[in-house]
Parts: C-alpha cells; structure tokens; sequence
C-alpha cells in the first residue's frame, strides 16, 4: 500500500475504506469484508453513528492495532475545549482502542478553536497520533492555522472528477497539509460511472471507472476513502497500483472539473444552519 507523510512524521495509507451511510447493522460485516481485502485505514465519525460496530470488527480481525490506521471526527454539537475532551472519550470507547490514529474537526463551525486546543492537547499526549480538520475551504483553514501551533495534518474534502480543488491543494501543500477526498465517486452523480470520458480511459486500461477514478487521485496524491457493502467492490477499490493513467489521460480528466460541489456549499448560510442544528446525541 502506497502511503503519505503527515506533517508530523506519521505515514497514513493514500487508500482506505469509509463508512460514511453505512447502516450500523451492516458496519460490523463491511469493514470485516475491507480488513479482509488488505484496508488498512479505516474512516468513520462520531455522526454517522456506526463507530461501535467498526470497533467491533478492529476487535474480531486479529490485526495488530499498530497496523491499522483509524480516524474518526467530531461532530459540531461537541465544540469547544471541554466538549471535544468528552467526545474524544466517548469516541474511543465506542471503538475500543486507546488512542487514534488521526482526530478531525467534522465541519468548519461552532467553538473549532476551543475544539483544536483540545485535539492539541490529545496530539501531544499521543492519544492522537495526528489531529485535523474536515470541510475547511482555504480562508477556514488558514484562520485556524495562524492562530494555533498545531497545524492541521489532514483536510478532508469533497474531491472528484467534477470537483477537483485543484487550488486548495496547491494551498494545503504549501501550508503542510494534506488532503483527503471525501465523494471520490460522487456518489454517482453526473452519471460518473457511465461518463463517456472516464470510461473511455477505463476501456483503455482493461478496468473500471471506479478504479480509473481512484488512480486518478491517488497519482495527485490525495488519500481517498471508498466505501461499499460489497466485497468483491471492495477487492477491485484497492486494485488500482499496477497500472498508471498517462499524462494525456489526467488532462482529459481535468477538463471534467465543474469548479463547485455537488453536494451542498459549507458557505450557504441555510446548509450552515442546517448542520449546525443536527444533534447527534441528547
């Protein structure tokens, strides 16, 4: 597995399998099914309500934990100093381990300073090994880091064909970040996996659009997090270091860049309110 360098010296696996929309009744099975396939990285989130069921399958798959590398989030309600203490804890008893591998800030709102004062304090303590933020645009991101001495390992964002953020990396490379994708596949939007271009190199390659899409991150050096429920998915996520796309290849990808989310903007003020006002947890 082809790994990255965190600004402190950790290396992280560039692929790893998510569980984001994963059911908790089916979380146990997937990430057995992911450990079994050769995943290393595992990442889940205090929200999506599953961190008991992926601790469960750490426990059962007999692998070192100095093997794995696990990362979970923060949600917004858990911001500031003492609430993030309480939600670490609470975090890794849900997992059953003792330490993290890589904390993240979930989204760019509430008390995040208070919230990165603690996840200072846990990085320096080694309870995580790596501490950084999720959903930051640039402004965001270099807010927090100029007013803190920790910088941010990891930013983990919507990246895709159709979303690149090409400018935000350049920006997170120069501030010692790195990034990670969120939504590699798009959730199938913009009929990604029928898309004429991405299945022309597909077709070139003897492989699947999914797989093209993956090499295509992972030769910009961005870790990405596939999720399935399907093992045989799984196997062919993490099949993709055997073959390279061509210069001429990553150019007609990059013509496919739409320059916003397809999702929702972390800026519009009724999607900030939106997420602000889930509560996960009485």
């Amino acid at each position: 597995m082809q790994t990255v360098t965190l600004n402190n010296g950790v290396t992280m696996p560039i692929l790893g399998f998510g569980v984001f929309q994963i059911a908790p009744d089916l979380t146990e099975q997937a990430v057995t099914d992911a450990l079994a396939a050769g995943y290393r990285l595992l990442d889940t989130a205090a929200a999506y309500g599953n961190e008991e069921a992926v601790g469960r399958a750490i426990k059962n798959s007999g692998i070192p934990r100095e093997e794995l590398f696990v990362t979970t989030k923060l949600w917004v309600q858990d911001t500031g100093e003492e609430n993030t203490a309480r939600a670490f804890d609470t975090s890794l008893r849900n997992l059953g381990l003792d330490y993290l591998d890589l904390y993240l800030i979930h989204q760019p709102y509430g008390d995040v300073h208070g919230s990165w004062r603690a996840m200072e304090k846990l990085n320096r303590e080694g309870r995580a090994r790596a501490v950084g933020v999720s959903n930051f645009h640039p402004d965001r991101l270099v807010d927090l880091i100029e007013r803190n001495e920790i910088t941010p390992a990891v930013n983990q964002i919507e990246t895709h064909p159709f979303f690149q953020r090409v400018d935000d990396q350049e920006l997170m490379r120069e501030r010692g970040v790195q990034i990670e994708s969120w939504g590699g596949f798009a959730e199938g939007k913009n009929n990604l996996f029928t898309h004429p271009v991405l299945g022309g190199i597909a077709d070139r390659h003897g492989r699947s659009v999914a797989q093209v899409v993956l090499r295509w991150l992972v030769q910009r050096e961005i870790v990405a997090i596939p999720k399935s429920v399907r093992a045989d998915r799984m196997k062919e996520n993490i099949d993709v270091f055997d073959f390279a796309l061509t210069d001429d290849q990553m150019a007609s990808i990059a013509t496919l860049d739409t320059g916003g989310s397809l999702f929702f903007d972390h800026r519009d003020p009724a999607a900030v309110s939106r997420i602000s006002n889930l509560r996960i947890h009485d």
